[in-house]
């Protein structure tokens, strides 16, 4: 039964016993040292968790290895496969509250959040491909008549996944899924941030029937755990999620070891661009200011720049910031609470870095911009907007992956254009029209893997998700995920 109050919450956090050790070939490994995992809700240690070494990822590599070269996971028929996953997926919702009280006490984000929308996304992912798993089809070109051509795609073999602590579960799960899907065997390693929910995720992957090995969990940093996993020889696929400048270690790690694939998922700065013909100005302001702080407005795909005709800007501007106002911070345990804290102190302070830069070019301070709770013990910050901020501004070009807001105005269409895509990023896009032909014509136009037209952030597993430019390659969710784990293979027979 789920908790419904503050209260039950705050017991099951009093009684929650989390995985402290690594996962490496269906047994828990200790490691050699430890690290301590901090609750930004509140500063309290929850737990001090194995701390992957280079040993600890060469072993978790050889049990992935041995899993797909001499293992069943990658011979087992596709519908057997999709059964193991639509089975891990039952298994995640039956322990849902406790995964999602996991993911709220090490991240930060309120637990309604996890519960409800999180822990739905990470569920539903492994059923999509569980059921997808015995759909896919090779091809059989027509060529000569004295010939038979096949193209199959097989399992590239051992993936390495690298996931951040935003959406620790999620993420995850968008890597895991198609990956075993497709009969590859993975070694997980989890932001250092947030490893125990990936620890416990592991545990009913293996509960699920996943045999030894072909789900790996290690925690532990990304200058020694990331880095080895990323020049390991056997590890065949690279998937990650996170910042550009990692990113970019990762394929540098691909050319000073195997060339293996790697497939990133970097950062983003999206703009959300409101027209003065949107279909409903209020609604455009208030998915603007909800795009900005659900989730802390630690999300790559945050509407972080709001771009607004000035015809109608400070009417959005001041709807945007009366909801920001209004909005509930608090403890994220609180199911009335609509913003938790951010993952921890070191980065509330690189958020507050970037208030005060944008203070510093003379862009208007709103609303917001300092801390907040600051008896609670926890990292906390007030929604935070700007306006009057400056196109080649630090603000208007970084990624903050905060709550803070900047408001940028235009007079046309191509000025609007050319704002959205000022950018070295283009993870996703939002635009707001009643006109049909702007819609398609401005969608096209924006450098971005994700457009949202009179929405953000909607979607299901059908579609492909990822970015262009500095927001990294390749496609996570949909059918188009499988690409990632998979090798292309011609056989050509001749008769």
């Amino acid at each position: 039964m789920t908790p419904a109050t503050h209260d039950d919450w705050l017991r099951r956090a009093e009684t929650l016993e989390p995985i402290r050790t690594h996962l490496i070939d269906g047994a828990d490994e200790a490691g050699g040292g430890a690290f301590p995992v901090v609750s930004p809700r509140d500063g309290r240690v929850l737990a001090e968790v194995a701390d992957a070494g280079v040993a600890e990822v060469d072993a978790a590599v050889a049990a992935a290895r041995r899993a797909f070269d001499r293992g069943p996971w990658p011979r087992l028929s596709p519908a057997e496969r999709g059964r193991v996953l639509l089975r891990f997926a039952d298994l995640l919702e039956e322990r849902r509250a406790e995964l999602a009280l996991t993911v709220s006490l090490e991240m930060g984000k309120p637990v309604t959040d996890a519960h409800d929308i999180e822990l739905r996304a990470v569920i539903g992912t492994f059923r999509w491909y569980g059921g997808l798993a015995d759909k896919l089809t090779d091809e059989s070109p027509h060529t000569a008549p004295d010939a038979l051509a096949l193209v199959t795609r097989e399992p590239a073999g051992v993936v390495g996944a690298v996931v951040p602590w935003n959406f620790p579960l999620t993420l995850a799960g968008w890597k895991i899924a198609p990956a075993l899907a497709a009969g590859c065997t993975v070694v997980l390693k989890p932001s250092e941030s947030s490893p125990l929910s990936a620890l416990l995720l592991g545990r009913i992957g293996l509960a699920a029937g996943l045999p030894p090995g072909v789900l790996n969990v290690v925690a532990g940093d990304g200058p020694v755990a990331g880095r080895a996993l990323g020049l390991h020889p056997d590890v065949d696929v690279l998937a990650f999620t996170g910042s550009t400048a990692v990113g970019r270690h990762f394929l540098r790690y691909s050319a000073d070891s195997n060339l293996k694939r790697v497939w990133l998922e970097l950062g983003g700065k999206s703009p959300n661009i409101i027209l003065p013909d949107a279909p409903d100005l209020e609604q455009a302001a208030a998915t603007a200011a909800w795009g900005i702080f659900f989730n802390q407005g630690e999300m790559c795909t945050a509407p972080s720049r709001l771009l607004v005709h000035t015809s109608v800007a400070e009417r959005v501007t001041e709807a945007v910031v009366a909801r920001a106002r209004a909005l509930r911070v608090g403890d994220p345990l609180d199911p009335a609470t609509e913003m938790g804290a951010l993952v921890g102190e070191n980065h509330l302070d690189r958020v507050l870095g970037h208030v005060r830069t944008a203070l510093d070019d003379g862009a208007r301070l709103r609303t917001g911009g300092a801390r907040t709770l600051t008896g609670a013990g926890g990292a906390y910050l007030a929604p935070t907007v700007f306006d009057q901020v400056a196109p080649d501004s630090r603000l208007a070009r970084e990624e903050v992956f905060g709550p803070v807001l900047s408001v940028l105005t235009f007079d046309d269409l191509d000025q609007a254009v050319a704002l959205a895509n000022a950018t070295e990023y283009g993870l996703a896009a939002g635009l707001w029209t009643s006109d049909l032909s702007t819609a398609h014509q401005v969608s096209r136009a924006l450098r971005a893997g994700t457009v949202w037209v009179n929405c953000y952030e909607e979607g299901d597993l059908t579609v492909p998700f990822g970015g262009m430019k500095q927001s990294g390659n390749g496609r996570d969710k949909s059918a188009h995920a499988l690409e990632k784990y998979t090798e292309l293979k011609t056989t050509w027979i001749q008769l």
